[in-house]
């Protein structure tokens, strides 16, 4: 494993066309659960193409998924950065929707390594990426934090500390999105081949006992719960959603969502029930609108 945090910081972003149909789209809604849970009916909404809405979260697999039976096969090649696939792990998340998303379409979609952070044992890579719409008007843009074990130690700034603290109250709202043990091979056909969310073998030379979950699979749990259970369903009134990943979700757990309101912000703080209240996503922190 090598990082070259100059040449990372330096290199060009990198630009790419990229196109969704409204199928990717409902994969996606699938892929998270959307129309399983009979209490809240079919979610028509989220799993029909007739007046179909789009989680904001479907941003961070848009252009990625599988068609024809083919892949890419999944590595981490970034300008300056060699890491291997075991050693990585995904830090954090932060996502802002400038307008709601079609069910399809097309965007150029630019991203480039924006900080590199040592944590001493490990490394946080940052990576920011902007989509536009052919309007040439921004669609999203994205914050993604990798952490790189055993990639630390090259001399370079650990990074800023990141403060946050739940209120001293009842949460309120308390919001619980289920998966199923089939959950991260369903994800998978998103885009993200990982073994590591698959293999058991390859999760085991990782250091879990089992695959886990994708870490954008619980991402996208907490958005589909927040529109779902405080949002009245309109997705279009998340605008932004922020998260850093405090712990592993395995195919099978819960992801229950603390929310607290504070005007168009949220406070959020997830766990795993099943696991003693184990957090999952944390730091949390999202902007709605009336």
């Amino acid at each position: 494993m090598t990082i070259d945090r100059d040449k990372a910081l330096g290199a060009p972003p990198t630009v790419q066309k990229i196109s969704w149909t409204a199928r990717d789209v409902l994969l996606y809604h699938l892929s998270l659960g959307a129309g399983a849970d009979a209490a809240a009916g079919p979610e028509l909404a989220l799993t029909y193409e007739r007046g179909l809405t789009v989680l904001p979260t479907f941003a961070m697999v848009a252009g990625t998924g599988i068609s024809s039976g083919t892949a890419p096969a999944p590595s981490f090649a970034l300008p300056g950065i060699e890491i291997d696939l075991r050693r990585i792990l995904h830090a954090g998340q932060g996502l802002k929707v400038h307008r709601p998303l079609p069910a399809a379409g097309t965007a150029t979609l630019s991203s480039r390594v924006s900080e590199v952070w040592d944590k001493g044992k490990a490394a946080v890579i940052v990576r920011e990426s902007t989509a536009t719409g052919p309007d040439g008007d921004p669609l999203w843009t994205s914050r993604m934090q990798i952490w790189a074990r055993g990639a630390g130690g090259f001399g370079g700034e650990p990074g800023p500390r990141t403060g946050w603290t739940a209120p001293d109250r009842a949460p309120d709202a308390v919001l619980d999105a289920p998966t199923t043990t089939q959950q991260a091979l369903l994800y998978r056909l998103n885009g993200d081949l990982n073994p590591l969310h698959v293999d058991p073998e390859f999760a085991k030379a990782a250091g879990f006992d089992r695959p886990v979950l994708h870490g954008l699979a619980s991402y996208g749990l907490m958005a589909k719960a927040l529109v779902g259970g405080v949002l009245d369903g309109d997705a279009s009134r998340l605008t932004e959603l922020s998260v850093r990943f405090g712990g592993v979700l395995f195919p099978g757990e819960s992801v229950r969502t603390a929310v607290w309101r504070d005007g168009d912000r949220l406070l959020l703080h997830a766990t795993c029930p099943e696991r003693d209240d184990a957090p999952v996503l944390v730091h949390g922190t999202a902007r709605i609108t009336p």
